[in-house]
């Protein structure tokens, strides 16, 4: 087992660093590099504390055709809750980079311990699998699936429990499918679905990699295993392997029913809380438990998004900020206009309706749906009811809000026409 220590509380000195990042994080020495993004250690110069921070190159995922991704998955990450994933804290941005500010687990990588030792107790990894299945389970209960489990994205904390992280980000980091790795090479925890290019649910992908996982934890090495390419792509797909003698039946059993070949009679995350091994020490309570999901933590979730509700989170105030709207990166936008202002929200859009009703003689509509927040959304309605703008008015911090005016460009005519 790793050491345990308390690696959360703050440090004494920063991480050496040449560059200081919007004013608060010292950026230190690389942790890891992707084809599109590189990791960093960091010092928060706020709190003391160390921090990792992926840095994205807006010019690598455009080319790539990743900027989709990027914005739904981090998304869905900020919103994930759970002890054993990775937490996303902020997202911040430059007009060339996108950074995201997570956890930093001086446990470092869960294989290199794996490495280290050979293999682990059955008990040992029957710790780690339950850590890894309440992880997955909870996000595939969000629809947030991880679709590439690889070694490097199962990290350790100070206490040596196990965190997920990448979820949804691993797009970001393509493994080069001409070089096979031995412990640490992704090909490996494919599951053959993906291997067919066929469709494929991102929950049984899921559970195949957690399989290829927990052999691994137990035995040593990877139950496909071959220096060609194509060879190792046969072997996942007749999906033969033989567990070692010192392996239980119980667990070769959970393992045959993780590394099913067949998608569609694979064991699923719910069957797998039945498994006698995988259940062996647990009550029934603590068995239900889990089958929660993490459900428990419905509450703080419910509570964190209501107050992004009344107040812009981190990657709503980088697409609004100028010369950090990422927007135009995502999606084509329409004739857009941002600026900041100190007034209230409601004073704002009172003198938006002002405007258009008594000089231009439109029509004005609240509404508290699409991007308004407590009716902080005015459409400008032509005489025909068609809509000719959107304007709406966000809080960025306390005391400034940005007031966004979308104008539907090819019925500005009717507006310059009436203002004649």
């Amino acid at each position: 087992m790793p050491p345990a220590g308390n690696l959360s509380s703050p440090v004494a000195a920063e991480p050496p660093s040449s560059k200081v990042i919007f004013n608060k994080y010292a950026l230190g020495r690389i942790l890891g590099r992707g084809g599109s993004a590189k990791v960093h250690l960091a010092h928060d110069l706020t709190t003391g504390l160390n921090v990792a921070i992926k840095i994205i190159c807006k010019h690598r995922i455009t080319k790539c055709n990743l900027a989709d991704n990027v914005l739904r998955e981090v998304d869905s990450m900020r919103r994930l809750r759970h002890p054993n994933v990775v937490r996303l804290h902020e997202v911040l941005a430059s007009r060339t980079k996108i950074y995201l500010v997570l956890d930093f687990l001086r446990g470092g990588e869960l294989f290199t311990w794996v490495a280290a030792r050979g293999r682990f107790p059955e008990d040992t990894s029957r710790r780690y699998f339950r850590q890894l299945v309440s992880a997955l389970g909870y996000c595939h209960a969000r629809g947030v699936f991880h679709r590439d489990l690889k070694p490097e994205n199962l990290l350790l904390d100070e206490h040596g429990d196990l965190k997920v992280t990448d979820f949804g980000l691993s797009a970001l980091q393509p493994s080069n499918p001409s070089v096979l790795h031995t412990l640490c090479g992704t090909p490996a925890y494919v599951a053959p679905e993906i291997l067919s290019k066929k469709g494929y649910a991102g929950a049984s992908v899921d559970v195949w990699s957690a399989g290829i996982v927990l052999f691994v934890l137990t035995t040593g090495y990877l139950p496909f295993n071959d220096s060609n390419l194509m060879n190792l792509y046969r072997k996942i797909h007749r999906g033969v392997f033989r567990c070692p003698r010192w392996t239980s039946p119980e667990l070769r059993r959970l393992l045959a029913r993780l590394l099913d070949t067949n998608p569609e009679t694979r064991i699923t995350f719910d069957e797998i809380l039945r498994d006698p091994w995988f259940r062996k020490g647990l009550e029934d309570d603590q068995v239900a438990e889990m089958a929660r999901f993490g459900s428990d933590l419905e509450a703080e979730i419910t509570k964190l998004e209501n107050n992004e509700d009344r107040e812009m989170n981190a990657f709503d105030i980088i697409s609004f900020s100028s010369g950090f709207d990422l927007s135009g990166l995502f999606v084509p936008a329409p004739d857009r206009q941002r600026f900041l202002s100190t007034e209230p929200a409601g004073a704002v859009l009172d003198r938006v309706v002002a405007i258009a009703e008594s000089d231009h003689g439109l029509r004005t509509k609240r509404s508290e749906h699409e991007k308004g927040k407590d009716g902080n959304l005015v459409i400008l309605e032509g005489h025909n009811g068609n809509v000719l703008a959107r304007v709406g008015v966000y809080r960025l911090t306390g005391k400034f809000v940005v007031v966004e005016v979308e104008a539907e460009v090819e019925r500005l005519g009717e507006l310059d026409g009436k203002s004649e």
